[in-house]
Parts: C-alpha cells; sequence; structure tokens
C-alpha cells in the first residue's frame, strides 16, 4: 500500500505549461480573435434592436421593449413566407449545385499535365471572385439590356426570336442567378479542392495505375474519397450560412426591379428595403 503514489491533478498548471510550449502559434492566433470579437461577438448586441421600439430621443438602454411586435409585423406581411423561401432554396441550389461543379472543375484541373495552362485555368476560374457586384452587374446588363444586350441583338435576332424585356421577366431570374452566383463563386471553391486533390499521396494513383485502373476508375474509387471530408466540412460551413443571402447577387445584377421581387426578393434586400423605406430599425432587424 506505501507503494501506491497520489494522482496528481494537472489543472491550470497544465494550462500554463501549453501556453509556454506553444507561445508563437497562440501568439500567432491573437489577430484572427481580435478581428472575430470585434466583427462576430459585439455587433450580437445589435441583435436587441429587434426587440425594442426605436426612438431616437432616448439612449440605447432607455428605449421601450415591445418583445416579438416587430417578428409580428414580418411573419403577417404576404412576402413573410416568399422571402423565407426564395432565401431557403436559392441558398440549396448554391450549395449543391456550387459543390458538384467545384470538385468538377478541381479534378478537371488536376487532370491538366501541363503546370502553365493548369495555373492559367486557375486564375481565369478563381478572376471573378475578385469583382464586386456592382461590376458584374454591369457585366450581366450588357448581356440582358432589352435593347442593345448580346443575348437580344445578336443571338434571338439571328434567330428571329422576339426579344426579351428580362428585367421584367421573373421566370427567367431563378435560372440566371443561379448561373451567375456558380459562375463567379464556384472557382474559389475549385481552387480549395484543387489544393486538397495535390495533398492525395501519389503512390496511390501509381498502385491503382498498376493494377489496371483507368482515370475514371482512379477519379472515384481515390479522388472522390479522399475528397470526402473537405466536402463535407465545406457543405457544413455553407449550411451555417443558409440564412444569409448574397446582397449584391439579388439585389445589384436585378437593377431593383420591382416586377422582379417575387424570385429576387430575400431576407438581406428585404432587411434594407425596409430600413430604406419605412425607416424602422427594429424591424429592419427582424
Amino acid at each position: 500500500m506505501n507503494d501506491v503514489k497520489p494522482i496528481k491533478k494537472s489543472g491550470g498548471n497544465s494550462i500554463v505549461k501549453e501556453l509556454r510550449k506553444n507561445i508563437q502559434l497562440f501568439i500567432m492566433l491573437v489577430p484572427g480573435l481580435i478581428f472575430v470579437v470585434i466583427f462576430n461577438y459585439i455587433p450580437l448586441a445589435g441583435i436587441t434592436l429587434a426587440f425594442k421600439n426605436i426612438d431616437y430621443k432616448k439612449s440605447f438602454f432607455e428605449m421601450d421593449w415591445v418583445g416579438f411586435k416587430n417578428f409580428e409585423f414580418f411573419l403577417r406581411t404576404p412576402d413573410a413566407l416568399v422571402i423565407t423561401r426564395n432565401t431557403i432554396l436559392y441558398n440549396l441550389v448554391f450549395i449543391s449545385l456550387g459543390l458538384v461543379v467545384a470538385v468538377s472543375a478541381a479534378i478537371a484541373l488536376n487532370e491538366i499535365k501541363n503546370k502553365f495552362l493548369s495555373r492559367f485555368y486557375q486564375s481565369v476560374m478563381f478572376l471573378p471572385y475578385f469583382l464586386s457586384w456592382v461590376v458584374v452587374s454591369f457585366l450581366v446588363f450588357v448581356f440582358l439590356n432589352p435593347d442593345y444586350g448580346f443575348i437580344n441583338k445578336s443571338i434571338l435576332a439571328q434567330l428571329g426570336s422576339p426579344s426579351v424585356s428580362w428585367y421584367n421577366e421573373p421566370k427567367y431570374w431563378p435560372y440566371i442567378l443561379v448561373f451567375i452566383n456558380i459562375w463567379k463563386n464556384a472557382g474559389y471553391s475549385s481552387v480549395i479542392y484543387f489544393a486538397a486533390i495535390t495533398g492525395i499521396d501519389r503512390e496511390m494513383y501509381e498502385a491503382a495505375d498498376l493494377d489496371g485502373a483507368n482515370r475514371w476508375q482512379q477519379i472515384t474509387h481515390i479522388t472522390l474519397p479522399c475528397l470526402l471530408p473537405m466536402m463535407i466540412i465545406m457543405t457544413i460551413l455553407a449550411v451555417g450560412k443558409i440564412f444569409n443571402s448574397d446582397f449584391g447577387l439579388f439585389y445589384h445584377t436585378t437593377l431593383n426591379s420591382g416586377t422582379l421581387y417575387q424570385v429576387t426578393n430575400v431576407l438581406d434586400t428585404y432587411v434594407y428595403r425596409a430600413l430604406k423605406y419605412t425607416g424602422e430599425i427594429g424591424r429592419a432587424h427582424v
């Protein structure tokens, strides 16, 4: 019994040791933590505005609480269901199609043996991601201008078809918005997946090649299974933002056309219009 030694509790000492051991890594973490606190956590205090009656004569803490009345106002509007439906369905399509296109593009880039061409195609695919939505809206307008647009003037006119007033036809815009979103963002995701592909052990492909597997079999049995963890992580991150809609996509590219609200009005645009036209900050924060 005398040989039994008491178990030492690590307690806070282990945390101190870990800090001292990896002090450089924790210092590198500080700027990111500061950024997250300033831009993600501190603004959370603004959520309380959705439960208050905004009165500019009173301070933030003196404003009257109204409970869920602002939410009742939103839910009783006829557009509440349309706005929520558009936000969720568009994001589901963006996530699913974006995943397929990005992974396909990454695999295609990996199959290009010429390094110069591979980097060139990466740059071309990545370029739209850096364009602002204002620039993209002008590019879209060049194609969809009712009078002088490329599609009406150079394609439909040559086919003998009547011109289409694109900004007054809601039925076309679900397809247009999906195409624009994938064109702008798929390149960014494809580069991430391409980087993951380059990290796969080459010996696995060499072994499969010796066993007689063709390129398609190598893709389906090696590349895709190895990419699956990254695909799951990216999908979870995207689903976490399913109620966030890209304001520029739905506002700028549609030129804020009122006839398109049925298919283009989402939560972000609703908040902007509610604040702009009603001035009710509390209702806009719902």
